[in-house]
Protein backbone atom coordinates (compact mmCIF):
# COMPACT_ATOMS: atom_id res chain seq x y z
CA UNK A 1 0.00 0.00 0.00
CA UNK A 2 1.13 3.25 -0.87
CA UNK A 3 1.34 6.07 1.35
CA UNK A 4 -0.95 8.96 1.19
CA UNK A 5 0.62 12.87 0.16
CA UNK A 6 -0.52 13.96 3.58
CA UNK A 7 1.07 11.27 5.27
CA UNK A 8 4.77 11.87 3.03
CA UNK A 9 4.08 15.74 3.71
CA UNK A 10 3.99 14.80 8.10
CA UNK A 11 7.25 12.20 7.79
CA UNK A 12 9.86 14.89 7.89
CA UNK A 13 11.42 14.72 4.53
CA UNK A 14 13.65 17.68 3.23
CA UNK A 15 11.48 18.20 0.31
CA UNK A 16 8.98 15.99 -0.70
CA UNK A 17 7.77 16.18 -4.86
CA UNK A 18 4.08 16.22 -6.53
CA UNK A 19 3.35 12.74 -7.69
CA UNK A 20 5.27 10.70 -5.08
CA UNK A 21 4.76 7.19 -4.57
CA UNK A 22 6.00 5.45 -1.58
CA UNK A 23 5.32 1.88 -0.28
CA UNK A 24 4.51 1.74 3.93
CA UNK A 25 7.10 -0.88 3.77
CA UNK A 26 9.81 1.29 2.66
CA UNK A 27 12.27 2.55 5.68
CA UNK A 28 13.89 5.89 6.06
CA UNK A 29 16.48 7.13 8.48
CA UNK A 30 17.77 10.12 8.58
CA UNK A 31 14.42 11.58 6.65
CA UNK A 32 15.53 15.35 7.42
CA UNK A 33 18.46 15.02 4.81
CA UNK A 34 16.24 13.16 2.12
CA UNK A 35 14.92 15.34 -1.21
CA UNK A 36 12.40 13.78 -2.79
CA UNK A 37 11.34 15.20 -6.49
CA UNK A 38 8.33 14.66 -8.70
CA UNK A 39 7.08 11.73 -9.64
CA UNK A 40 9.25 9.73 -7.24
CA UNK A 41 8.43 6.12 -6.38
CA UNK A 42 10.11 3.78 -3.75
CA UNK A 43 8.79 0.24 -3.43
CA UNK A 44 8.35 -2.48 -0.43
CA UNK A 45 11.13 -3.01 1.77
CA UNK A 46 13.63 -0.21 0.58
CA UNK A 47 15.73 1.58 3.05
CA UNK A 48 16.79 5.06 2.48
CA UNK A 49 19.51 5.80 5.28
CA UNK A 50 20.32 9.31 4.87
CA UNK A 51 23.88 10.94 6.57
CA UNK A 52 24.68 14.65 6.70
CA UNK A 53 25.54 14.55 2.63
CA UNK A 54 22.17 13.76 2.29
CA UNK A 55 20.44 11.56 -0.66
CA UNK A 56 18.71 13.68 -3.49
CA UNK A 57 16.37 12.05 -5.68
CA UNK A 58 15.16 14.04 -9.42
CA UNK A 59 12.25 13.72 -11.21
CA UNK A 60 10.34 10.51 -12.35
CA UNK A 61 12.51 8.19 -10.01
CA UNK A 62 11.93 4.56 -9.65
CA UNK A 63 13.83 2.63 -6.78
CA UNK A 64 12.32 -1.25 -6.87
CA UNK A 65 12.01 -3.51 -3.87
CA UNK A 66 14.74 -4.47 -1.37
CA UNK A 67 17.34 -1.77 -2.21
CA UNK A 68 18.81 0.49 -0.22
CA UNK A 69 20.73 3.57 -0.60
CA UNK A 70 23.30 3.90 2.47
CA UNK A 71 25.59 6.41 3.98
CA UNK A 72 27.13 9.63 5.27
CA UNK A 73 28.41 10.87 1.75
CA UNK A 74 25.64 12.59 -0.69
CA UNK A 75 23.93 10.22 -3.05
CA UNK A 76 21.93 11.56 -5.72
CA UNK A 77 19.98 9.99 -8.43
CA UNK A 78 19.42 12.66 -11.11
CA UNK A 79 16.11 12.72 -13.91
CA UNK A 80 14.94 9.67 -15.42
CA UNK A 81 17.33 7.16 -13.30
CA UNK A 82 16.42 3.52 -12.33
CA UNK A 83 17.27 1.43 -8.95
CA UNK A 84 16.30 -2.49 -10.24
CA UNK A 85 15.50 -4.74 -7.62
CA UNK A 86 18.04 -5.40 -4.49
CA UNK A 87 20.35 -2.47 -5.79
CA UNK A 88 22.89 -1.63 -3.27
CA UNK A 89 24.01 1.74 -3.17
CA UNK A 90 26.74 2.50 -0.38
CA UNK A 91 28.79 6.26 0.10
CA UNK A 92 30.24 5.46 3.09
CA UNK A 93 31.94 2.26 3.37
CA UNK A 94 34.73 0.33 6.57
CA UNK A 95 38.24 0.28 5.74
CA UNK A 96 38.88 -3.48 5.66
CA UNK A 97 42.45 -3.94 6.14
CA UNK A 98 42.53 -4.87 9.72
CA UNK A 99 44.40 -1.27 10.12
CA UNK A 100 40.94 -0.29 12.20
CA UNK A 101 38.22 -1.51 13.68
CA UNK A 102 34.70 -1.83 12.22
CA UNK A 103 31.02 -1.62 12.52
CA UNK A 104 28.56 0.92 13.87
CA UNK A 105 29.08 -0.25 17.58
CA UNK A 106 32.54 0.82 17.22
CA UNK A 107 33.29 4.73 18.41
CA UNK A 108 34.86 6.53 15.24
CA UNK A 109 38.30 6.99 16.59
CA UNK A 110 38.90 3.47 16.63
CA UNK A 111 37.47 3.18 12.82
CA UNK A 112 38.40 4.72 9.61
CA UNK A 113 35.01 4.83 7.62
CA UNK A 114 35.35 5.91 3.82
CA UNK A 115 32.80 8.37 2.93
CA UNK A 116 32.23 9.64 -0.89
CA UNK A 117 29.45 11.04 -2.78
CA UNK A 118 27.63 8.48 -5.44
CA UNK A 119 25.94 9.79 -8.39
CA UNK A 120 23.44 8.14 -10.55
CA UNK A 121 23.09 10.54 -13.66
CA UNK A 122 19.83 11.22 -15.88
CA UNK A 123 18.57 7.93 -17.79
CA UNK A 124 20.88 5.70 -15.78
CA UNK A 125 19.96 2.18 -14.80
CA UNK A 126 21.20 0.18 -11.99
CA UNK A 127 20.54 -3.66 -12.95
CA UNK A 128 19.25 -6.10 -10.01
CA UNK A 129 21.28 -7.45 -7.57
CA UNK A 130 23.97 -4.51 -7.54
CA UNK A 131 26.63 -2.73 -5.64
CA UNK A 132 27.36 0.76 -6.42
CA UNK A 133 30.68 1.51 -3.78
CA UNK A 134 31.07 4.82 -2.39
CA UNK A 135 32.71 7.42 -4.63
CA UNK A 136 31.33 6.11 -8.22
CA UNK A 137 29.75 8.41 -10.77
CA UNK A 138 26.93 6.92 -13.50
CA UNK A 139 27.39 9.64 -16.10
CA UNK A 140 23.91 9.99 -18.22
CA UNK A 141 22.58 7.31 -19.56
CA UNK A 142 24.81 4.67 -17.84
CA UNK A 143 23.19 0.86 -18.24
CA UNK A 144 24.26 -1.26 -15.22
CA UNK A 145 23.78 -5.31 -15.93
CA UNK A 146 22.65 -7.24 -12.99
CA UNK A 147 24.81 -9.01 -10.43
CA UNK A 148 27.12 -5.94 -11.10
CA UNK A 149 29.91 -4.50 -8.87
CA UNK A 150 30.59 -1.15 -9.65
CA UNK A 151 34.02 0.50 -8.17
CA UNK A 152 35.14 3.25 -10.39
CA UNK A 153 32.88 5.95 -12.71
CA UNK A 154 31.08 5.24 -15.84
CA UNK A 155 30.96 7.03 -19.21
CA UNK A 156 28.00 8.43 -20.45
CA UNK A 157 25.94 5.98 -22.67
CA UNK A 158 27.97 3.00 -21.55
CA UNK A 159 26.71 -0.22 -21.16
CA UNK A 160 28.69 -2.22 -17.88
CA UNK A 161 28.99 -5.16 -16.36
CA UNK A 162 30.60 -8.01 -14.02
CA UNK A 163 32.75 -7.54 -10.92
CA UNK A 164 33.96 -5.27 -11.15
CA UNK A 165 31.80 -3.43 -13.80
CA UNK A 166 33.88 -2.94 -17.13
CA UNK A 167 32.50 -1.27 -20.72
CA UNK A 168 31.13 -3.95 -22.29
CA UNK A 169 29.15 -1.88 -25.22
CA UNK A 170 27.51 1.35 -25.85
CA UNK A 171 24.02 2.82 -25.13
CA UNK A 172 21.65 4.35 -27.54
CA UNK A 173 20.66 7.58 -26.87
CA UNK A 174 17.17 7.17 -28.53
CA UNK A 175 15.91 7.87 -25.00
CA UNK A 176 16.89 11.57 -24.98
CA UNK A 177 14.10 12.04 -28.30
CA UNK A 178 11.21 9.82 -26.12
CA UNK A 179 11.93 12.09 -23.09
CA UNK A 180 11.69 15.54 -25.33
CA UNK A 181 8.62 13.78 -26.65
CA UNK A 182 7.47 12.73 -23.42
CA UNK A 183 7.65 16.21 -21.52
CA UNK A 184 6.20 18.07 -24.51
CA UNK A 185 3.54 16.42 -24.43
Amino acid sequence: MMRSQEELQSMGFAHVGTGVLISDRATFYGIQNIHLGDHVRIDDFCILSAGAGGIHLGNYIHIACYSSLIGAGRIELHDFSNISSRVSIYSSSDDFSGQTMTNPTVPDTFKNVKHAPVLVGRHAIVGSGSVILPGVRLEEGVAVGALSLVTSDCAEFGIYAGTPAKRISDRSRNLLALEAEFLGR
